[in-house]
């Protein structure tokens, strides 16, 4: 399912959600503009997640990838889809728990996703990078506070599209298990690329769990 919008209004305008999104924008420009791959490489080896790196050989530079690989991302596709989905779920969390506690809660999801993936696979040195995992908490935080809202998807059947409205906690929880059972799949074998299924599945759980502390007290859950 590929969420188009929801029905869910705001009450504030969500500029952190914005500055985000401009922020990861503003990054993958500048990877754009450099001359050849070897440069390219350079930049995401310095900058991007090392899982073997943070567990067997830690330090200052190792743990600030944590933060650095969430505004990194591989290609036009990567970033497109990851700043969609924040752009349509991060204002409602954002207008939740507050602005600069939603930078915050964003981050510490962030943060879960990669001890999650690290967790999994401590001895990969496959560089991770992407806003995924921190925007994977957002998804979760959604689902505890909005199950009821409505999201209109686009829906692959077949060979054909289909446009319909879903209820978020079924968009959601779709999405969730596509990545626990991706996770699964893929657990044990010998990868050297591909997606972080299981930075998704952390940042989710972290999501859920992070929300209740950060909500503000007027917000309810399962709205």
């Amino acid at each position: 399912m590929i969420p188009l919008r929801d029905d869910n209004p705001t009450r504030t305008f969500a500029f952190v959600t914005v500055a985000i999104i401009a922020l990861n924008a503003v990054v993958f420009w500048h990877e754009l503009t450099f001359p050849n791959a070897v440069r390219a490489g350079a930049f995401f080896e310095r900058f991007a997640l090392t899982p073997a790196e943070v567990a067997h050989a830690p330090s200052s530079h190792a743990y600030l990838t944590v933060l650095t690989s969430m505004f990194l991302h591989g290609g036009w596709l990567h970033i497109v889809g990851n700043m969609w989905f924040l752009w349509i779920f991060g204002n409602n969390i954002e207008d939740s728990v507050g602005h600069f506690r939603f930078v915050l809660f964003y981050l510490l999801c962030g943060i879960a996703a990669a001890a999650a993936q690290v967790a999994i696979s401590p001895d990969s040195t496959t560089p991770m990078l992407g806003a995924s995992g921190a925007i994977s908490g957002v998804l979760g935080a959604y689902l505890l506070l909005f199950p009821r809202a409505r999201v209109l998807v686009l829906f692959p059947i077949w060979i054909f599209w289909r446009v319909f409205e879903v209820p978020a906690v079924l968009m959601l929880i779709f999405w969730f298990g596509l990545q626990l059972i991706s996770g699964l799949a893929v657990r044990g074998a010998n990868v050297t690329g591909g997606v972080a299924f299981w930075a998704h599945v952390g940042g989710f759980i972290a999501g859920m769990l992070l929300i209740v502390p950060f909500k503000k007290r007027r917000v309810r859950l399962f709205q």
